[in-house]
């Protein structure tokens, strides 16, 4: 018996498809083609005339120092946001499918943050962590650390780190939970009855199941973190203090639209495009094929 959904009219499944493709078109490939044309000529900051130089604002962008410097901020930074968040996500979703009692209550409070843009966590983050009327930075000063995430590049660092991955947390919590509940519990219970503890149970059997979860997270979250984040650091940090949290999202925004150096912010945006692209087929690449579906 044949399932699939046919169609009988010819132009209507096109109809259909018309709306999306338009959105495509608009707002993904035509940005996308004006970069790479951008990418290829020095323009004023008006706009008014332009000079088509070929490849020299991506020779002038890969031997510039602070886009080196730029690179190695954003691995950092979006390898520490997608291993947090993961972690975290994963953690608490085990502890939620183990309650049996309000449950739905602690569910909803752990999926409530993903209603939060990016800029407003930022600034949460911000108000907390504020040397001089942050609650949560007064405490870290009672403790004995010297907390000044303006002045310190580390502390800035791990502070843009914790808000972008806080406002994934609920993004990954919600998959690795629908995953445990999908999951076959006569396996689980077997394996409990064969003697298996928790930590066990985990590890080899509810783990393993949810690795194709996890790789699809893994390759959402590094998304996230390369273009998302902008709201983050804008809001927080800025790009300091000295470019300390200046990942390469931001600055393109900085040269472009502050520095008004059009054509160098278009080459970094079709660069950063061609990284996203190359981490993204690499993880399907490699890392699937350590993935059990």
């Amino acid at each position: 018996m044949d399932r699939r959904v046919t169609f009988n009219h010819r132009v209507l499944p096109y109809f259909l498809l018309a709306p999306q493709i338009a959105i495509t078109l608009v707002f993904f490939v035509w940005p996308a083609g004006q970069a790479l044309l951008q990418s290829t000529l020095i323009e004023d900051p008006f706009g008014l005339s332009s000079e088509f130089v070929y490849f020299e604002n991506f020779a002038f962008v890969l031997s510039d120092p602070l886009y080196a410097r730029s690179i190695l901020t954003t691995a950092i930074f979006s390898f520490s946001v997608a291993g947090l968040a993961l972690t975290i996500a994963l953690f608490l979703a085990a502890k939620a499918d183990a309650v049996i009692s309000g449950r739905m209550i602690y569910r909803t409070l752990l999926i409530w943050p993903y209603a939060v843009a990016p800029a407003i966590a930022g600034v949460l983050f911000l108000f907390m962590f504020n040397p001089r009327v942050g609650v949560l930075s007064s405490a870290l000063v009672a403790l004995g650390v010297d907390w000044n995430y303006l002045l310190n590049g580390n502390q800035a660092m791990m502070l843009v780190i914790g808000a972008s991955a806080w406002k994934q947390i609920s993004y990954n919590f919600l998959f690795f939970l629908a995953g445990m509940q999908a999951m076959p519990r006569s396996l689980i219970e077997a394996a409990a009855i064969d003697g298996a503890g928790p930590t066990y149970r985990f590890w080899t059997i509810i783990f393993p199941l949810l690795m194709p979860i996890t790789f699809f997270l893994l390759v959402i979250n590094m998304i996230f973190a390369f273009f998302e984040t902008f709201g983050v650091i804008d809001a927080v940090t800025q790009g300091g203090p000295a470019g300390a949290t200046n990942i390469l999202v931001y600055k393109v925004f900085r040269d472009g639209f502050i520095g008004l150096d059009l054509g160098s912010s278009a080459a970094q945006s079709v660069i950063l495009m061609g990284i996203v692209i190359v981490l993204t087929v690499a993880q399907f690449r490699y890392v699937e094929k350590r993935v059990t579906y």
